[in-house]
């Protein structure tokens, strides 16, 4: 009975001699096996598939004043899609913002001065991957520069109104 198994085994090991190329029999037994990545190394992205984007974003409103607006949308772009109500206007603005490597989604600098203005209590946060990098911001109306920050990224957000 243990003729069957040592059999296998030695027909698998010639097998794999004959196809890896530079292999010797007297490696083939002694090779280590590839250690698992450790949890600090990173793992590769996954390939996509034909068609698949990367670009792929959650956009979460409240309080925009319009009560058709607020929810949680997703949007794809690469192709367009997913159930944000104007996903080509808003991958088409996303990728004017980015021109240049630029970050649409970078935060308003803690330096600038902003009027004292208050937008309304609207709220925004996107989180995903865009252009392969990823994303976790949050938008408010809470004073002049980000006001402007959320009407830069009309359509992405919707128009709220204060």
């Amino acid at each position: 009975m243990l003729r069957r198994p040592a059999l296998i085994a030695t027909a698998s090991v010639a097998t794999l001699l004959a196809v890896v190329p530079g292999a010797s029999a007297s490696a083939a037994p002694s090779a280590p096996a590839p250690a698992p990545p450790s949890s600090e190394e990173a793992l590769p992205l996954p390939l996509l598939e034909p068609g698949e984007s990367s670009d792929r974003l959650t956009v979460i409103t409240s309080r925009t004043g319009n009560p058709r607006a607020d929810g949680t949308y997703e949007l794809t772009c690469g192709p367009v899609g997913g159930s944000h109500p104007a996903a080509e206007a808003a991958c088409d603005r996303l990728e004017r913002l980015g021109e240049g490597g630029k970050d649409p989604f970078a935060p308003m600098g803690e330096d600038r001065m902003c009027p004292q203005q208050y937008g309304g209590p609207a709220t925004a946060h996107i989180k995903g991957t865009w252009r392969g990098k990823p994303v976790d911001t949050t938008f408010t109306r809470r004073n002049g520069c980000e006001i402007g920050r959320w009407r830069t990224m009309e359509p992405v957000l919707p128009t709220a109104r204060s």
